[in-house]
């Protein structure tokens, strides 16, 4: 054959071989577009009486339940909940922690933000599309009604021959558990307490409670109370979870407490740490795991213990001296001689200590990417925003503030002022993007004179690499900081680097791991020390950045960013009905 004629059947064979390949991800796009589909949840939202850690409380519920059912989707689903507000005299709105909402930013969920709540008697379509795989959660996003109990879980699937599809393998199946705290008192009461001069704070939880279920000791309240407290009340019956000896387990672990920081332990059984915040991680094998308000993780054991007994899960709180027993449920082997409700024949695990730092730090710099899905981030910031947690006081009130800003949510929310141009909705003037980091004390109690309170934003260049690093401080007790669990709404961001002592600009960025750094959505402060995360700002819309400790957030723990505010399309008119945009802001 001649020159000609080869290069001709090249060419064509090259042109056939382009064919096939468009058709073949033509036939993948339209095999994903068939098999996404629509997850639809009706939710009441009551308030009920409960008993989940025995005593008898009322609690914002979801069909009468708390928590509220698991959102089971796969990636590329739309998941569409329909809420209507039976509260009768309380607003509520519910958040989708760690879903981006990329192209449905007013589906976030968070009211003063991205909408005005949701009024009693009325009802509200949340509509949006889980993109990643992974384990999540959603709650109240509402003045305190997360510690009320308006919570669950989000558990996504990868979407078959997905390339996030799983970097390991359990044959056990999966479990889900969700952690919290609990208390007696009504989130009214913890809310005029942390307003009140002087200030009434929540205190420790009364409770810990492991997929809504606690047990409180009856015979500690007082006689004219003990009548509200049903020990054998089968809401508040240890939860059970039953395994096949010689299987590995999948455990999906969610925090939504409001206050603590939590130690979580399988009596006699490693945990291998696989995933975090919806990202995969380099597997690591842990004894207990240490979980902050607003993380997920998955962890996988396998079923090798001896299965003629019971063992304890067991959540222990740490970062605070604890005041709260241990929270606890079952683990039960399949086939064992024990009854799957018979308590194990071991006190529960008591946990590490709750004030040794460096055990906590060192799990927070062992979670890295997994190799085969690490994504590594753009090599520098085109801006960098330092935040100073500081406790100060504000006309006598004890408030959390940012670069002696205290935080305030505007009632006309961000996301429809800025589409309109409410400019007098909120205080145009940005807070300040750093502080005095070359003199600061950390260490030492700070008058932080000249602290304000603002409802003024953050705006972000779209599609720029901003970094913050969190700084931690002493509060106004003497020899006292506390862990500060960040959730950025929006965004995943990677977690670039922790440290003890004052972050120094000029020195600490070269320790940041650059190679590797896993992603999540929220990140612990740990005492006295910082936390550097990188982010792109290239979400449109209005995002919260805040403390996941419901008291701090409100006690003004929190900022927000603006980004792309223009490319944002129009809103659903049910966001913004608790303010005309014909006219001024407020």
């Amino acid at each position: 054959m001649s020159g000609g004629g080869a290069a001709m059947e090249s060419s064509l064979l090259g042109a056939k071989q382009l064919l096939l390949c468009c058709l073949f991800l033509f036939l993948w796009a339209l095999a994903a577009v068939a098999e996404a589909k629509t997850v639809h949840e009706q939710w009441d939202i009551s308030y009920q009486f409960t008993h989940s850690d025995c005593v008898r409380k009322l609690a914002v519920t979801i069909n009468g339940g708390t928590p509220g059912p698991t959102i089971r989707a796969v990636q590329g689903d739309t998941v569409v909940v329909t809420v209507k507000n039976l509260l009768m005299t309380e607003n509520v709105a519910i958040h989708w922690h760690g879903i981006r909402q990329l192209g449905t930013p007013w589906a976030d969920g968070t009211e003063g933000v991205t909408q005005c709540p949701i009024l009693p008697g009325d009802t509200f379509e949340y509509r949006f599309v889980v993109d990643r795989p992974g384990t999540y959660m959603y709650h109240a996003h509402y003045g305190m009604q997360r510690s009320a109990g308006l919570n669950g879980m989000i558990v996504v699937a990868a979407a078959p021959g997905s390339a996030d599809a799983e970097p390991f393998a359990y044959d056990g199946g999966e479990h889900e558990v969700l952690l919290n705290d609990w208390w007696h008192k009504s989130t009214y009461e913890q809310a005029a307490g942390l307003a009140a001069v002087p200030i009434v704070w929540v205190g420790e939880p009364q409770s810990l409670l492991i997929n809504g279920r606690g047990r409180y000791n009856c015979s500690a309240m007082a006689s004219d109370a003990a009548a509200a407290c049903n020990a054998t009340h089968p809401e508040c019956a240890p939860q059970v979870f039953a395994v096949v000896p010689g299987r590995t387990y999948r455990f999906r672990i969610a925090s939504v407490t409001s206050l603590s920081a939590l130690n979580f332990e399988i009596e006699g059984h490693e945990m291998t740490v696989v995933e975090t915040d919806g990202h995969y991680v380099k597997p690591f094998v842990v004894k207990n795991l240490n979980i902050y308000s607003g993380e997920t993780y998955s962890v996988l054991i396998k079923a090798d213990q001896d299965p003629n007994r019971n063992y304890w899960l067991a959540s222990n709180v740490v970062s605070r001296k604890p005041g709260t027993p241990t929270g606890t449920a079952v683990l039960s082997y399949y086939g064992g001689r024990s009854s799957p409700r018979a308590p194990p024949p071991t006190a529960p695990p008591a946990g590490p200590a709750w004030n040794d730092s460096a055990y906590r730090i060192n799990q927070s710099l062992a979670t890295v990417a997994h190799p085969e899905h690490a994504h590594p981030p753009p090599p520098r910031a085109d801006r960098t925003i330092l935040l100073l947690n500081s406790q100060n006081k504000i006309d006598g009130r004890i408030k959390w503030a940012i670069n002696n800003v205290s935080f305030t949510l505007p009632h006309t929310p961000y996301l429809v002022a800025l589409k309109h141009g409410l400019l007098g909705a909120f205080d145009q003037r940005p807070p300040p993007e750093t502080y005095n980091h070359t003199g600061y004390d950390v260490y030492g109690v700070q008058a932080n004179p000249n602290a304000t309170t603002s409802d003024g934003l953050y705006r972000l260049a779209f599609g720029s690499v901003v970094d913050v690093v969190l700084q931690n401080a002493n509060m106004l007790a003497p020899n006292n900081s506390e862990t500060h669990p960040w959730h950025l709404h929006g965004h995943d961001f990677w977690t670039l680097g922790y440290g003890v002592g004052r972050f120094d600009p000029a020195v600490h960025p070269a320790t940041y791991n650059l190679r590797d750094p896993v992603m999540k959505n929220t990140v612990a402060v740990h005492p006295f020390g910082w936390t550097a995360l990188r982010f792109r700002a290239d979400n449109p819309g209005v995002w919260a950045f805040h403390c996941h400790i419901e008291a701090h957030f409100f006690m003004g723990m929190g900022v927000a960013f603006e980004e792309g505010i223009e490319r944002v399309g129009d809103l659903p008119e049910e966001i913004r009905r608790c303010v005309s945009t014909k006219g001024g802001g407020h």
